[in-house]
């Protein structure tokens, strides 16, 4: 079915490469007008440009309120928004969990957690008389925790929890909120999850998913383009694997 998303307004966050940059595209596909928001501003617009006039880009840098504030200001010259995708992300090097610094546990700590805070509680109320859509990125990583990532193993399975807590808490209002839960693909942070990209270690991951390969951001941006549009209007509260059986 071509236009899933025909009319609506959409907000992504970590919009210029990876899986939000596969999600703004699908998105924009099925006809939604899109907001690429990313700290990479010239990634941003490259993204935007290849997309078209449902596109506009937004340097943001997801945990500075100002910037929250302005690409949701930037949604409203395409009409109320009705989704907002929370997908920016950021990790630290695979290595003991004593060896990570504070600074780089605050950032992580920010762009996965606070973040989404940030972006709710001035999305919400934007989508209250209304209704919305909420998808946050979270991990298979919060599900099925791994050696050599503990502290950010711990924001992802903070993104479930908060994702199934604001589920119910807004369901009144009509606003479904989701999680996605990718297991690791080919995106720029591949190699801090594996500590190094080599095709050894390379083998050695692909060799824990029982489909035998990792996401992309085809696979996730599909299943975020199912949780936001109308054929899952029932579902809400969900941590959805995108994981190749990686879970089981």
């Amino acid at each position: 079915m071509a236009g899933r998303l025909e009319g609506k307004v959409a907000v992504i966050t970590g919009a210029a490469s990876g899986f939000g940059e596969g999600m703004a595209k699908r998105f924009a596909e099925e006809g939604a007008c899109v907001v690429v928001a990313d700290m990479n501003g010239e990634g941003a617009e490259r993204v935007a440009g290849e997309i078209g006039a449902n596109a506009v880009a937004v340097e943001a840098d997801v945990t500075d309120p100002l910037d929250i504030d302005a690409m949701l200001k930037a949604a409203a010259q395409y009409g109320p928004l009705d989704i907002l995708v929370n997908n920016a992300g950021a990790s630290h090097r695979n290595m003991p969990m004593t060896e990570v610094d504070e600074a780089t546990f605050d950032r992580v700590l920010a762009v996965n957690t606070k973040a989404i805070y940030l972006a709710c509680i001035r999305a919400v109320p934007m989508m209250a008389e209304r209704g919305g859509v909420i998808i946050n990125t979270a991990s298979t990583a919060g599900i099925r925790p791994r050696p050599g990532l503990v502290w950010y193993n711990a924001t992802k399975g903070w993104v479930i929890t908060a994702t199934k807590s604001m589920a119910i808490e807004l369901a009144p209002k009509r606003i479904r909120v989701n999680c996605l839960c990718p297991v690791a693909g080919e995106t720029g942070m591949l190699h801090l999850f594996m500590g190094e990209d080599t095709p050894e270690k390379r083998a050695q991951f692909i060799s824990t998913i029982p489909l035998g390969r990792l996401s992309t951001p085809r696979d996730v941006a599909n299943a975020a383009l199912w949780l936001a549009s109308d054929e899952a209007e029932f579902i809400t509260g969900v941590a959805l694997e995108v994981d190749g059986g990686r879970c089981i």
